[in-house]
């Protein structure tokens, strides 16, 4: 019994770094510098929502395990973000009924994201990147958005390279975050 428990405490924090893996990509400056995210936190809301994204779609459909490696990696994101409600002041009546929206709003951003990538090489990526990831910004350059959507393309793409023992394993590989004006 106690194995079973300490398992599921090394499980637990295996994913939570995990987690803190895709966050810290999320949060690269090249990100807000160079292609106009919003560094708000609506802006490193999404950034953090749309690379959890990219690994949990890695993950679907690779058997039981991999399921549940994405459901501990959604809930990691989301203990993550009900302690930064907390750490801003939000008091405990308030946590819940704004963690419930988030979740909601995950949910149908990862919908949107899996149907866009889909499409490939239509515009459905840049709509929902725009109405997402930019959805704060008053004005998003054309070009900031096709280097977003061209870097979650080819970062989707990665992953789908990566063995998912990898994955697995709590070990995930981005690429560098492109510059607006790179090629």
């Amino acid at each position: 019994m106690l194995d079973r428990l300490f398992r599921r405490r090394r499980e637990a924090r295996a994913v939570a770094d995990f987690y803190l893996t895709i966050a810290a990509q999320a949060r690269q400056p090249a990100f807000y510098r160079d292609l106009g995210v919003p560094d708000t936190l609506d802006g490193r809301f999404d950034m953090v929502v749309l690379h959890v994204f990219l690994v949990m779609r890695r993950l679907k459909g690779q058997g039981a395990a991999a399921a549940d490696r994405s459901r501990l990696l959604f809930e990691a994101m989301i203990d993550h973000f009900e302690k930064s409600l907390m750490e801003q002041g939000v008091g405990d009546s308030g946590v819940g009924r704004r963690i419930k929206t988030m979740a909601r709003g995950i949910a149908g951003r990862i919908e949107v994201y899996d149907r866009a990538l889909a499409d490939e090489g239509g515009p459905a990526l840049e709509v929902a990147l725009d109405n997402n990831v930019y959805g704060t910004a008053s004005e998003v350059p054309p070009r900031q958005l096709a280097v977003l959507a061209a870097y979650v393309r080819r970062e989707a793409a990665g992953l789908e390279a990566q063995p998912l023992e990898s994955l697995m394993a709590g070990e995930v590989r981005f690429g560098p975050p492109p510059g607006a004006g790179a090629d």
